[in-house]
């Protein structure tokens, strides 16, 4: 027997489970990666929020009303994202992996949303 498990299929090493796949013990990750998703999505939020009113603040040019929409449809998608993924962590004990669109979805909105951000801003 190991420090870090004997394998009996009980989810404290790296033995083997009953079908022949390693046992998994997620520990915590799958809270902390729930956690990482919201804190993103508030951050989102927290962007969304501060571009409108910076469009609205001196003024509604043509430019900032479009980054603003731009920045509000940006946040819906992400958080739909989100969404999905927080729900998907939370139902099960070992989720799906996320698949590389919703990945790259969730990436371009983040970025694109900081962008229409620092735009507005600046």
């Amino acid at each position: 027997m190991s420090a870090h498990g004997d394998g009996d299929g009980t989810g404290t090493g790296t033995g083997t489970g009953t079908e022949g796949h390693p046992t998994r013990d997620p520990g915590l990750q799958p809270e902390r990666t729930r956690l990482a998703w919201r804190r993103t999505t508030l951050s989102g939020t927290v962007v969304a929020v501060l571009a409108a009113k910076a469009a609205l603040h001196g003024g509604a040019a043509p430019a900032s009303v479009v980054a603003t929409a731009l920045c509000c449809v940006l946040w819906l998608t992400f958080l739909r994202i989100a969404h999905v993924r927080i729900h998907t962590l939370a139902s099960t004990n070992r989720p799906r992996a996320l698949t590389p669109p919703y990945a790259t979805a969730a990436a371009l909105c983040t970025v694109a949303l900081a962008v229409c951000g620092a735009f507005l801003v600046l």
